[in-house]
């Protein structure tokens, strides 16, 4: 075991070990999890016939496990569904940075790249509990008071899973970082934060009178962080993580 794998961390091999600036490179589940759970958003890179492809969809983590989902009719399902290998990655931007150099010019980011075999999901109860889940992971307890998906509403969804082999976060989270020589120059330098930040809920125009706003969506509130408000939901749905 290399000084980066513990039991609590995923292996890592010449795929996913962070060549370049070590020690952005992180390993540990906790790490790599909550960048996940920060987000919703994912690109999924795959290849059929030799063609790269690379496709954003939602997604949701459980455990070492993470699911995706679709129309039973996309190019993606259907080559995924066949037991690929896959590199699923997620990506935060923190903030713009200009330095006093071309060359330092940056960004401050989190990032993560899972990789592992993609699977149709066929087993019924395993499948049950992705429809809510793919609900309920963002919007806790909220497929318990909607219109039940009908049949077919089913039947045109499928989703895929994978147990994630291995994986690797890579954080940038330095600012604004000059060669030393380069601070004594008379250049403007700055580092600008990028927040993805909550707009105030725009009801349906079409919504009965009486029917208010569930407290379970209280977490997405006008003026906070996305990603809080994703990673509590995680917390409130898998309270074990």
């Amino acid at each position: 075991m290399s000084q980066t794998e513990t039991s609590n961390s995923y292996p890592t091999s010449a795929r996913n070990q962070v060549k370049r600036r070590h020690d952005r490179g992180f390993y540990d589940h906790d790490t790599v999890h909550r960048i996940l759970d920060s987000s919703m958003l994912c690109h999924v890179s795959y290849a059929i016939d030799g063609q790269p492809y690379c496709t954003p969809t939602f997604f949701w983590r459980e455990g070492t496990r993470l699911y995706w989902h679709g129309s039973s009719a996309s190019r993606m399902l259907r080559n995924q569904s066949k037991g690929e290998r896959v590199c699923l990655t997620v990506a935060h931007l923190d903030s713009l940075v200009l330095a006093r150099c071309g060359f330092n010019h940056s960004a401050d980011y989190r990032a993560v790249m899972a990789f592992g075999t993609a699977y149709l999901v066929t087993d019924p109860d395993e499948k049950e509990r992705a429809v809510i889940a793919m609900v309920d992971r963002f919007f806790p307890d909220r497929t318990a008071g909607l219109r039940q998906s009908t049949t077919q509403e089913i039947k045109a969804t499928s989703f895929i899973a994978m147990e994630i082999e291995e994986a690797s976060a890579k954080i940038r989270a330095k600012g604004v970082a000059d060669d030393e020589e380069d601070y004594a120059l008379p250049i403007y330098a700055e580092r600008i934060p990028v927040r993805t930040v909550l707009g105030a809920p725009e009801p349906c125009p079409r919504l009965f009178d009486g029917v208010g706003r569930p407290a379970t969506l209280n977490g997405y509130s006008e003026g906070r962080l996305l990603e809080d408000a994703l990673r509590d939901a995680y917390f409130l749905e898998y309270p074990n993580g």
